[in-house]
């Protein structure tokens, strides 16, 4: 394919709405490309994979945590949040690399994480020295202990990834981590933290970054008000807006200030929250007051069934027309076992109401890929299906690094090996998310199947050199095709934001038409299913003339 810029693509970065269809990739960039051959992919790397994004034809890229950082967790412990971590290259490198994908008419995303920041960062270094009753410490959430000369954590809480939620420190205070012990939480009382993410969020805007995507959006601001609930007393109350440490009301205070900020520029910037809500509460981040756009990640949970992914699009696409925003579709990020494996495992167990309550993912990592059995062929015939399905929908698409390449989730990593801090603080719990974060396959062969010159940080599996893009570019049946004739396709056939549901007379069928006739006819079972009148201009796998074959999608035209 050609990945010459268009003459249009200068013009098309100024469009403001650009974000309501669009496709955006996740790139985590120290598992992209290694330009400089040290094992951690760096942004030169991804500068010079830009002719292979712009031939994907992609919108944007959403560019994971690229700042300084020990990796406590894999860079969301930010210890500088307006700098580049010198592993990853410089700020000028930062600066090339979004001419290059503006060239492309790719914009880019990046991330902000402003719940906490790395215990690294000079703020909370200088919170330590301060001691007791500091400005500095009051830009973190500090606490005297219980017990016995205060040698007990101020709650019962637990963090995310295991363990408490408090750590003590030298003097004998706590403090709060909702996430890892190197991540503590900052204090969204504080005028200094706003204005200073206010400052962070210009810095990056004056740059030219065309949008942010906020880490856990839900939970920056807290009320601990004395006495503290325990852990159960916090767990039995209602997520409705007054909880003290999850989806809180005040929050959007503080969006809505960053909206004006947005706001100034022009064209504005745009930001998607990551928020892990009640579904109710999701427009009140994504309306036009708040962040504007906020992720739906049931498709995550979800098992490859039609009467989910029916559910799924009918309860979000009203969501979104009740914020007034476009909703997002997600199958695969760096958080989650990837939808190529989940999709070829059995389903998981749920509850009446439709709750997983048993991931057999998570199962299936800890038994190192054997049990369940993974069926990897049905697996990628189903993802295919997923992603043609997904394409079709109104809405803006995520994609996941690799997801376009047809990869698995990589379960044989040693413990030796593993980074994520889930599996250190809930060992033979918890695999954690290392398998979804293996640095990508370029080359079938030499050092690290191209992705650099050095060993990669995370093993690469043997299997990964037959999902190598130089094997799948010249393949007109590899994922990597399907991801790019629908990708081109899907910006010829784009049309307004609606659909309407057409009965098939079966459950395990789903049939939508879009308002220009375009049409999406997805197969969840295993049966064929006869093909309507029309004009198929694309399948997720080989379909016979007039039929959809099971755990197939074909996109059509009125005949």
């Amino acid at each position: 394919m050609n990945s010459a810029v268009s003459p249009s693509a200068e013009h098309d970065i100024l469009v403001p709405e650009w974000w309501r269809q669009a496709v955006v990739y996740q790139v985590y960039p120290r598992s992209f490309a290694d330009l400089d051959g040290d094992g951690i992919g760096d942004i030169p790397g991804i500068t010079s994979r830009v002719p292979y994004l712009a031939d994907l034809g992609i919108d944007a890229v959403w560019l994971s945590p690229f700042y300084p950082s020990a990796l406590a967790d894999g860079g969301y412990d930010v210890a500088d949040y307006r700098d580049v971590d010198p592993r990853l290259g410089t700020l000028d490198d930062f600066d090339e690399m979004l001419a290059a994908l503006h060239a492309a008419g790719i914009r880019i995303v990046v991330d902000i994480v402003p719940n906490h920041t790395s215990d690294q960062h000079a703020w909370f270094q200088e919170a330590l020295a301060a001691g007791r009753g500091s400005a500095a410490r009051d830009r973190y959430i500090f606490r005297e202990g219980t017990g016995p000369d205060g040698t007990e954590p101020p709650t019962d809480w637990d963090s995310v990834f295991g363990g408490s939620a408090w750590e003590r420190v030298a003097d004998g205070q706590w403090y709060l981590h909702n996430f890892a012990v190197e991540q503590p939480d900052l204090n969204w009382s504080n005028d200094e933290v706003r204005a200073d993410f206010v400052k962070t969020l210009r810095f990056w805007s004056d740059r030219g970054v065309d949008g942010f995507r906020i880490d856990v959006a839900h939970m920056l601001t807290k009320d601990l008000t004395e006495p503290l609930p325990s852990r159960a007393e916090l767990d039995a109350l209602p997520r409705d807006g007054k909880h003290p440490l999850i989806d809180r009301d005040d929050v959007h205070e503080v969006y809505a200030e960053w909206r004006a900020v947005f706001d100034s520029y022009d064209p504005p910037r745009t930001a998607v929250a990551e928020a892990w809500v009640d579904p109710a509460r999701i427009p009140l981040y994504a309306s036009a007051e708040s962040l504007g756009q906020a992720f739906n990640f049931d498709l995550l949970e979800a098992d490859f069934d039609a009467a989910q992914f029916r559910r799924i699009v009918t309860s979000n696409l009203a969501l979104a027309a009740e914020s007034g925003s476009s909703t997002t579709w997600v199958l695969s990020n760096h958080d989650v076992v990837r939808h190529a494996t989940r999709y070829g495992l059995p389903p998981a167990e749920r509850t009446p109401d439709g709750r997983p309550v048993r991931k057999h993912g998570n199962e299936w990592l800890l038994s190192g890929g054997t049990q369940p059995a993974l069926d990897r062929a049905a697996g990628l015939r189903r993802a295919r299906a997923a992603i043609l399905f997904v394409l079709g929908l109104p809405g803006s698409a995520y994609l996941y690094q690799g997801e376009e390449l047809g990869l698995h989730e990589v379960a044989e990593i040693p413990d030796s090996e593993r980074q994520d801090p889930t599996f250190f603080r809930s060992p033979g719990a918890d695999l954690g998310r290392d398998g979804c974060r293996v640095p990508l396959p370029w080359t079938a062969g030499g050092t690290a199947l191209g992705f650099g010159g050095g060993t990669p940080h995370l093993p690469q599996p043997a299997w990964f050199a037959a999902f190598a893009v130089e094997l799948q570019v010249g393949d007109e049946s590899s994922t990597l095709s399907l991801y790019r004739e629908a990708l081109a396709l899907r910006q010829r056939l784009q049309t307004d934001e609606g659909l309407e549901w057409i009965n098939t007379g079966r459950e395990d069928v789903l049939h939508i038409v879009r308002p220009n006739g375009w049409g999406i006819i997805a197969n969840f079972g295993a049966e064929s299913y006869e093909l309507p009148a029309a004009s198929v201009v694309l399948t997720s796998g080989p379909a016979p003339a007039g039929s959809v074959p099971g755990a197939t999608t074909v996109w059509v035209e009125p005949a």
